[in-house]
């Protein structure tokens, strides 16, 4: 890996957990489509909203492939 990128990476992983978040969406903003229209209001309160209960550890992940094979299962 390029030193600048992992002195970005090290600096990031610095800063506060919110503006890491901020950090975080950016980035993924920036590997849209340029097409793509922008993220309303109302979905980046819903993404800090999601990460804020994943950091606080109200919630956990669980992998795609068990959610949808369980979901599967309830239509069988």
């Amino acid at each position: 890996m390029n030193a600048t990128v992992e002195n970005v990476v090290a600096e990031a992983l610095e800063l506060p957990s919110p503006l890491r978040a901020f950090v975080v969406e950016k980035l993924i903003e920036s590997l849209d489509a340029p097409d793509s229209p922008p993220l309303s209001i109302k979905w980046r309160e819903e993404v800090r909203r999601r990460c804020k209960e994943l950091d606080r550890g109200a919630v956990e992940l669980r992998h795609a492939e068990n959610v949808f094979a369980e979901a599967f299962a309830t239509l069988v």
